[in-house]
């Protein structure tokens, strides 16, 4: 049986490796504990760098689906606050007709003061008719204008839907078609509310009435379109309250795979430092004789 020799070099350079590695692996934990991720290069683990990877992209697709569920939820508050005023102003117009309707012994000067006021309505509802968000017509489709419908009463908007996309494959529409609430042209409410400040400046009865049944029909085209409104407001609340909790449980698994256990990692880091304490100990004795010691 041979037996190596083992030099005084050969003694040395194990040390120093046992020693360098030692040290390699306490800084390796120091890193750890200072950052708090057990993974901060691909090549710490390149397994749980694919997976989290992963993890990060579908957080921020979550992150995403809810910052267009906000949006949509601007859009449909908007119209929501825009509808509830029409619905009160149009109200207003046919009770109005009703004051029209029931005054036929009224003079002419009664008259003209609820065709005036019926004016002023017209008015209102044009102006409620271009609201915006962010600055875009919510009732102008997919314009590029400003305005969703002209002074006459014309829509002037680009008719197509405004989405917002809020989960893979869900898409909600968030704004409502001007000629679907207001008409357009001669079948318009604005039209509707000439035509009745025109038969109360002319005491047309006939008139009158028409267009009080005209406005009772407008009432409910408007009452129709807020409540598909708020159908799609719900739906985008409870989008963005799926997106928020599916962001929050991939953060946890990617925390699961990238985060430290301060715990753990503490008492590893002493471990370490117990270990190269002694390996530089023990490395001292062994490396502590030389040829003067020998020749005394």
């Amino acid at each position: 049986m041979s037996i190596g020799r083992v030099t005084q070099r050969m003694l040395t350079e194990g040390s120093l490796y046992n020693l360098q590695n030692g040290l390699g692996r306490l800084a390796k934990i120091q890193e750890h504990l200072s950052t708090g991720r057990v993974i901060n290069r691909p090549s710490d683990n390149p397994t749980g760098t694919t997976s989290s990877m992963r993890l990060r992209s579908s957080i921020a697709d979550q992150a995403q689906y809810a910052r267009n569920a906000q949006d949509g939820l601007g859009w449909l508050t908007q119209v929501d606050s825009t509808l509830d005023s029409v619905t009160n102003t149009v109200k207003r117009a046919r009770d109005l007709a009703l004051q029209g309707a029931n005054g036929a012994s009224a003079g002419s000067v009664t008259r003209d003061a609820i065709a005036t006021e019926v004016d002023g309505l017209r008015d209102e509802l044009l102006a409620r008719a271009n609201a915006t968000y962010l600055d875009s017509p919510v009732f102008g489709g997919v314009t590029a204008g400003s305005r969703a419908y002209d002074d006459a009463g014309n829509y002037v908007g680009t008719l197509g839907d405004v989405n917002r996309r809020v989960a893979d494959g869900v898409v909600v529409k968030v704004d409502v078609n001007g000629p679907d609430v207001f008409g357009d042209g001669p079948s318009s409410v604005f039209a509707e509310l000439e035509a009745l400040s025109t038969a109360l400046r002319a005491g047309d009865q006939a008139g009158i009435s028409a267009a009080i049944d005209t406005l009772n029909e407008r009432i409910d085209t408007v009452t129709s379109a807020r409540t598909a409104a708020g159908t799609r407001f719900q739906r985008l609340e409870q989008a963005d309250q799926l997106a928020t909790d599916a962001g929050i449980s991939l953060r946890t698994q990617l925390s699961t795979i990238e985060s430290a256990d301060l715990a753990k990692t503490t008492v590893e880091l002493k471990l370490q430092e117990v270990a190269y304490q002694a390996s530089l100990a023990a490395t001292s004795r062994v490396m502590q004789p030389s040829l003067l010691d020998f020749l005394r």
